[in-house]
């Protein structure tokens, strides 16, 4: 099997497991996907709702948390694979969670759900690797510049995320709806096309990773012939033994059909894909569900008039609660129909 290098980090498949908030990947599905070789990834949204005081003091407890999950996913990864951290920028904790990450030891940041321009402000050079999740070759091209004329730095790999991806999706709703958003694999093209400067300045190779849609071998195949690096899946890893989120969770997605997905607008000003569960329901006909209590998680929320509160909804969703949760999910939700252990699901990959 070969070594994918990225920089002083090695890993041995060409898979990152996607971030997934609020809870549903944290140590234990990050730590597994990284012992069998590939990056496993936490995600940094308010993933401190376990702690004791976290209605009290989320902040804090949010960056205490991130903390011990990183140490137990290293653990639980038996040396092998990477740890990430997914951190959104919409975040008001973005800075100090990056900051925490990566003086915790983190192997990399991959950061998006809006520009992560500061990015490599958060993390000293040497200390992790950093990635930008773009949706286009004109994104791309705005971070890597600011980067380096910024900083001197440049990106150590890229997180492509295409139309079919779940959760916040960085397309036009309309686009969404219409299904006339560009093929993805174009979009490859501009990306890898619009990074050869960069590349060429820094010396190095930028490696591009596929996301959105990708189930398969084949379409793992597919996407390294088509010029990526490799890919990052995360519906797919939902259905793990190994997953954080609840059975309950695991298997409202298992039992939800391709008709059940909506897009759906975020209070992190960008649309979403996720399961229409009740809670969609009531908001397309009531339109406006006031939050009891806010933990203050994203930047441009006004507690006053936010359609609903994103946060209580995710973490309903990962008890399994599918009256006030919201299931964020991929366009493969069909194929989703056992859980398997992550060893089991990565070896059918081929890997």
């Amino acid at each position: 099997m070969s070594l994918l290098k990225i920089r002083n980090k090695i890993q041995s498949i060409p898979i990152i497991q996607g971030g997934m908030g609020v809870g549903v990947s944290l140590e234990r599905l990050a730590g597994a996907v990284a012992k069998c070789g590939g990056v496993g990834s936490i995600s940094t949204a308010d993933c401190g709702y376990r702690e004791p005081d976290f209605d009290k003091a989320p902040e804090e407890a949010n960056l205490r948390a991130l903390k011990n999950e990183i140490k137990e996913a290293n653990r639980l990864s038996e040396g092998h694979g990477l740890i990430a951290v997914n951190a959104m920028v919409a975040t008001r904790q973005y800075a100090e969670a990056v900051k925490t990450a990566v003086s915790s030891g983190i192997d990399a940041v991959i950061s998006g759900a809006g520009l992560p321009l500061e990015l490599p402000e958060y993390v000293p050079e040497g200390s992790a690797l950093i990635a930008p999740i773009v949706s286009s070759g004109r994104t791309i091209k705005l971070i890597a510049r600011k980067w380096e004329r910024s900083y001197k730095r440049y990106p150590d790999f890229v997180v492509l995320e295409g139309p079919k991806a779940g959760g916040h999706l960085g397309f036009k709703e309309e686009d969404l709806l219409s299904g006339s958003c560009p093929d993805v694999f174009d979009i490859l093209k501009n990306v890898i096309d619009e990074l050869k400067p960069f590349v060429q300045a820094a010396g190095r190779e930028i490696p591009v990773f596929l996301a959105g849609g990708i189930w398969s071998k084949e379409d793992i195949q597919k996407a390294l012939s088509k010029g990526a690096e490799g890919v990052q899946m995360a519906t797919r890893f939902i259905a793990t033994k190994e997953c954080d989120a609840s059975t309950a969770f695991k298997k409202i997605l298992i039992n939800s059909k391709k008709e059940d997905v909506k897009i759906i607008h975020s209070p992190v000003g960008m649309p979403g894909r996720a399961i229409e569960t009740n809670l969609i329901k009531r908001l397309e006909t009531e339109k406006r569900i006031p939050p009891t209590k806010c933990s203050r998680c994203i930047k441009t929320c006004n507690v006053t008039d936010v359609p609903f509160c994103i946060t209580h909804a995710l973490i309903e969703a990962v008890k399994g609660n599918i009256d006030e949760g919201l299931f964020f999910t991929g366009s493969n939700i069909d194929k989703l129909t056992e859980i398997v252990s992550t060893k089991d699901l990565i070896a059918s990959l081929g890997y």
